[in-house]
């Protein structure tokens, strides 16, 4: 996670926690005037508009005091969604079994890329099985993953 990201995370945890929900993760995407904070939020019972927007309004307030960035963005509150962000070990911990979109900061074994079943999380290892072949992925060199979601019913 970047450093701008965990500072975010960091000082939106309370509050999101406070109003009774999680907070999944936050992303920035850098985009000159059109960047974006992205904010994830979950709670047991779904994530609604009122609770996005709930959320939105209190986080905003505290970007207005603190003003950690600089430059002109969007702010987005939503759930996670199907093909949620894994942010934090725990979420691959939760997510044993299910596919994901690996991408890796740094080539690992000449690539980058790794999608597949996540098969368990061992330390700050990720083992992820693509085509039949079990891969360790170190956590802080995850750039970014998502769960891809099964459409199957």
């Amino acid at each position: 996670m970047a450093r701008l990201e965990q500072q975010l995370t960091e000082m939106f945890t309370s509050t999101v926690e406070d109003l009774g929900f999680e907070l999944v993760g936050v992303e920035f995407v850098r985009a000159g005037k059109h960047s974006t904070l992205r904010v994830y939020i979950d709670h047991a019972e779904g994530i609604s508009v009122d609770h996005c927007a709930e959320v939105s309004h209190q986080i905003s307030a505290i970007m207005d005091v603190e003003d950690p960035i600089s430059t002109e963005y969007f702010l987005e509150v939503s759930s996670p969604g199907t093909d949620r962000r894994l942010f934090k070990a725990a979420h691959y911990l939760e997510s044993v079994g299910e596919k994901a979109a690996i991408k890796l900061n740094t080539p690992q074994q000449g690539r980058r890329n790794f999608t597949g079943e996540i098969k368990a999380l061992e330390g700050d290892m990720v083992v992820v099985e693509v085509d039949g072949v079990e891969h360790q992925l170190l956590l802080t060199n995850i750039e970014k993953a998502n769960i891809i979601p099964n459409l199957e019913f």
